[in-house]
């Protein structure tokens, strides 16, 4: 592993923290604006990743680390608490609770490709010829405008991730949460009762998720970069 392979690697890891956290707090902060105040106690309504780190110290830093070293690819979760019994209390509260987290990476999204178009707009960045996850932006010169396109590609590309694989509508991803609020109240209450009766099948829910998520997440790339670039059609 090189140079460049240490610095790829440690932005990847302070994007991926930061998304991880937003995620997190987004969920925390939609629980207490609903009633339910667990995570709240615990200091998850916070951008500090601190509190988060602690509640999952593997998924959000062991993992993290490992699976780049092994695969050049940076994988990992975290959790936020809350009351099973106020999630039946309020079915629909708690579907909010849901969607919160992938909505707060999606909007890391957003953000990351404003501020790629306000760099190129001052001069800094330029748009590149052919895209990839970590190569959103182009810096016109060498030194820090390198480090600043790197991390917008990588909170750009990885948010993007983060917000569609979790809106996936399967246990145990907060899409699956998120459909109490397509139903009425009661139709919401027994849906969440249902999702929790099948958690012990969270982990065949996750590897559907994986199966399918390659063949949907491409597309959707595509079409965030030809959004990002209007005019410019990136190809596979």
């Amino acid at each position: 592993m090189n140079a460049d392979s240490v610095l790829l690697g440690v932005t990847w890891y302070v994007v991926f923290l930061l998304s991880t956290t937003c995620h997190e707090a987004a969920h925390a902060l939609a629980a207490r604006l609903g009633g339910d105040l667990t995570a709240s106690r615990g200091g998850q309504v916070s951008l500090n990743p601190i509190p988060h780190v602690r509640r999952e110290p593997f998924g959000m830093v062991v993992f993290p680390i490992i699976s780049y070293l092994v695969g050049g690819w940076m994988m990992g979760w975290a959790s936020a608490p809350y009351d099973p019994n106020w999630a039946l209390r309020n079915p629909r509260h708690a579907a909010r609770m849901s969607v919160a987290g992938p909505l707060a990476n999606l909007a890391l999204a957003i953000l990351a490709a404003l501020v790629i178009h306000a760099g190129i707009w001052a001069g800094v960045f330029v748009q590149p010829d052919s895209a990839n996850f970590a190569h959103i932006a182009v810096a016109v010169s060498p030194g820090a405008g390198e480090g600043a396109a790197t991390l917008l590609s990588v909170m750009f590309s990885l948010n993007l991730l983060l917000g569609v694989f979790n809106l996936l509508p399967v246990p145990p991803l907060d899409g699956f949460g998120a459909v109490g609020l397509l139903l009425p109240e009661s139709a919401a209450r027994r849906f969440q009762q249902f999702g929790f009766q099948i958690r012990s099948f969270s982990m065949i829910g996750l590897v559907i998720a994986w199966r399918v998520f390659d063949p949907i997440f491409g597309p959707i790339f595509l079409f965030a970069l030809s959004a990002l670039y209007a005019g410019h059609k990136y190809g596979p």
